[in-house]
């Protein structure tokens, strides 16, 4: 076992072992629990994609094959891996593959840039950089060759798709050299030295300064928070299971691979984009789906008839989900309900037989009996009686009791025996005689951009950088797709900037494009508050009234 000490806040003990007396948390690491139910139903398709259908068999034993091949790259247990791939089958084989290795994935975003992967990497000592072969668009093989040049423990890069002669590891030649019983008999030996207490996962947290906060998520806490998710939807063998948003990304491993996996369902994997996704869903007859604001356009989309026939439920996760959506999927007979979830752990989710009102306008409460939430003051911390808006925090079986590595962080985050400060602005209503929580907004100063989080104050930040930009500021703007984009107030000396001018900014400081604010506001000075803080409550005012004006 690794010594995190300093680095890792731990559970209780008293709670590990109250826990596991309740049967929540197992006794198996992530990979042998994985291993368990292939072997309960080796023929039963675990994953179906564009490219290929995969049976529990055939996904074990590939995996095993990865795990052995990693580890004769000199990769030992505990070594963190940079992850950085989009969904496709490969995506899938290569989690297995890593947590088999022993490794712990870092899950990071295709989109991620140097200012993101820089940090990130080097806060958790990262070895190793996985990356995919993109033939159009940014480089990702060349920019992980560029990120391991200086970097004091980064030793290998790992690609999937990759050219002969590129830089790297293809870990389809690993697969393809490894013999599948010696990858067998490693596994075992590698999976039996791991405690189901340790960190199997690196998730990371949106945060409301500088780079993602890094969640370390624990072995048997994380296969629970998927099992739990998977019975409160009522999941089993016969749930085919789809996915459209980044897998690598708590929400996807969550809710997609592992939920599907933990009761021998089959994870249907396809792109965000709905052109390519429909005709997967369609084939492969596609029983649930989560979808984010970015996919609320499904309904009207041409295949949406042909899709609903197989669909079974659909769970909702964004800003307030319009009722003609749901009307939509209730006029073709799908259960429709909504959820939240954060990557610190707590999920909630409405159940499928709750009123109707109750779905359309909250998230329902905790999935896990052991979940505990309270609303409270966020100045005071005094807790606040339902009806009252306040601040959500919440601890749990599955939430985590600290950040990695963030001790100053942590003391503000976590309160009261080990509350998480969510930062969410939330109410408890009551609807039909049952409690609910209400999503009212949010106390952090983020933009929800179509499910990725982006700090106002890091884009800020950056943007003073310019030598021309003397006060900056980021406020979220009302998209119909993507739910909400980032405008930026900027006060210039000399000639105000173009947005080509911003663009080149950003993207020479390694930002990550998705965070690039996509209006441009210029005003002489930045509104003040009475005490002098900055008045971003008017600013917004200020651009509602802006975007009004030019509809009109």
């Amino acid at each position: 076992m690794i010594d995190w000490a300093g680095r890792l806040t731990p559970y209780p003990t008293e709670l590990i072992e109250r826990f596991r007396a309740l049967g929540l948390w197992g006794d198996r690491p992530l990979a042998s629990e994985f291993h368990e139910v292939a072997l309960r139903q080796p023929d039963h398709v675990a994953l179906a994609t564009a490219e290929r259908s995969v049976t529990y068999a055939e996904l074990d034993e590939v995996t095993d094959r990865l795990a052995l091949g990693l580890h004769g790259l000199g990769l030992e247990p505990g070594d963190r891996v940079i992850v950085q791939l989009s969904n496709q089958c490969m995506t899938v084989i290569a989690w297995y593959g890593m947590l088999k290795a022993g490794l712990i994935p870092v899950c990071t975003l295709a989109a991620h840039r140097g200012h993101e992967i820089g940090s990130i990497s080097r806060k958790v000592e990262a070895v190793a950089h996985l990356v995919e072969h993109t033939p159009s668009g940014f480089d990702l093989v060349r920019f992980a060759a560029e990120q391991a040049a200086g970097h004091p423990t980064m030793h290998q890069i790992l690609t999937i798709d990759a050219d002969e002669g590129a830089p790297g590891a293809r870990l389809e030649d690993l697969i393809a050299a490894a013999d599948p019983a010696a990858a067998r008999a490693l596994v075992d030996d590698l999976q039996k030295a791991i405690e189901p207490e340790e960190i199997a996962v690196f998730q990371l947290s949106g945060g409301t300064t500088g780079v993602p906060k890094i969640i370390p998520r624990l072995h048997a806490e994380y296969w629970y928070n998927a099992k739990v998710y998977a019975e409160a939807r009522g999941w089993d063998e016969t749930s085919r299971v789809a996915h459209l948003i980044p897998i690598i990304h708590n929400a996807g491993i969550v809710c997609g691979v592992h939920a599907a996996h933990a009761v021998g369902g089959t994870l249907v994997l396809s792109s965000a984009n709905l052109d390519q996704a429909l005709p997967v869903l369609i084939q492969e007859r596609a029983t649930a789906i989560l979808i984010g604001h970015a996919h609320y356009g499904i309904v009207n989309h041409p295949l949406f008839d042909e899709v609903s026939t197989t669909m079974k439920q659909v769970l909702l996760s964004g800003a307030k989900v319009p009722e003609k959506l749901f009307e939509a999927f209730e006029r073709r007979g799908v259960a429709v309900g909504q959820k939240f979830g954060m990557g610190e752990g707590l999920f909630t989710s409405t159940g499928f037989d709750s009123p109707r009102t109750l779905r359309l306008t909250s998230v329902g409460l905790p999935i896990s009996p052991e979940d505990e939430f309270k609303v409270i003051d966020p100045d005071t911390a005094q807790e606040l009686p339902d009806g009252e808006p306040g601040e959500l925090i919440c601890r749990g079986p599955y939430t985590i009791r600290g950040y990695f590595d963030a001790p100053e962080i942590n003391q503000s985050a976590f309160i009261e025996d080990g509350f998480y400060r969510s930062g969410d602005l939330v109410k408890v209503i009551n609807i039909d005689g049952m409690r609910s929580i209400s999503m009212e907004g949010r106390i952090k100063d983020l933009i929800n951009r179509g499910g990725e989080k982006i700090s106002a104050e890091e884009v800020e930040g950056l943007l003073v950088k310019h030598p021309r930009i003397t006060a900056a500021a980021v406020v979220a703007m009302p998209d119909e797709r993507l739910g909400e984009k980032a405008c930026a107030y900027l006060v210039s000396n000399g000639e105000p900037l173009t947005m080509a001018e911003v663009q080149a900014h950003l993207q020479s400081l390694g930002v990550a494009k998705f965070k690039w604010p996509e209006r441009l506001e210029r005003i002489d000075q930045m509104p003040k508050t009475p005490v002098g803080k900055l008045n971003k409550k008017e600013l917004h005012q200020d651009l509602l009234a802006r975007l009004a004006r030019a509809m009109s």
